[in-house]
């Protein structure tokens, strides 16, 4: 494993996730039953998606050729960017999904209904897009799911903590433009990489 990648990759996803509706699912969640489980039904859910878009980009990797793989890396990392500015204009406060009525009446239940939200809601998402995309371009499986499982599960920690007051003092609009420049750069560097 490469500590280098990983930790470049931790604020990378960190970032995107940051700002996103598993975070503000994870903190509605945490005020209907134990902080510790949802975190940990979230914590399983991340480490499915990891593993899920980890393989999906090591094995792009195995199957494609290089130039055409870093093309589609670079692809990838622009439409990311572009979600990330999509998601800016048009705000995500009405895609915010929540469990049922009555979802955390015991820690088992509390953990589970977090599981379940966090798994259907992580589908398709940017950090996940930007999991595999990560993985195809460090051809470091272990390193890149280490940093963006660290990063998920610090989020998930950080939602059902503290997320009224993070919600108060960091602007979201300022960590989606962080995001999408980030991207930019990546499918900047990506490009360049196929271009060679």
């Amino acid at each position: 494993m490469n500590l280098a990648i990983a930790a470049t990759v931790f604020p990378v996803i960190f970032i995107g996730e940051l700002p996103d509706k598993t975070m503000f699912a994870s903190l509605f969640l945490s005020t209907r039953g134990r902080a510790t489980a949802v975190w940990l039904g979230a914590a399983a859910a991340f480490a499915v998606h990891v593993a899920i878009a980890v393989t999906v980009g090591t094995v792009a990797v195995l199957l494609l050729p290089r130039r055409p793989l870093e093309a589609a890396v670079a692809l990838m990392f622009l439409t990311g960017a572009i979600l990330a500015i999509r998601e800016l204009r048009n705000g995500r406060d009405d895609d915010q999904p929540g469990p049922a009525p009555d979802a955390a009446a015991s820690p088992a239940r509390a953990a589970v209904t977090a599981f379940v939200v966090i798994f259907v809601a992580e589908w398709g998402d940017l950090t996940q897009v930007l999991t595999a995309n990560l993985a195809a371009h460090y051809h470091s499986p272990w390193s890149v799911g280490t940093g963006a499982v660290l990063a998920l599960w610090a989020i998930a920690a950080i939602a059902v903590a503290g997320g009224k007051w993070l919600a108060r003092v960091v602007d979201v609009t300022i960590l989606r433009v962080a995001i999408a420049v980030v991207l930019t750069g990546f499918a900047a560097y990506a490009g360049w990489i196929a271009l060679t």
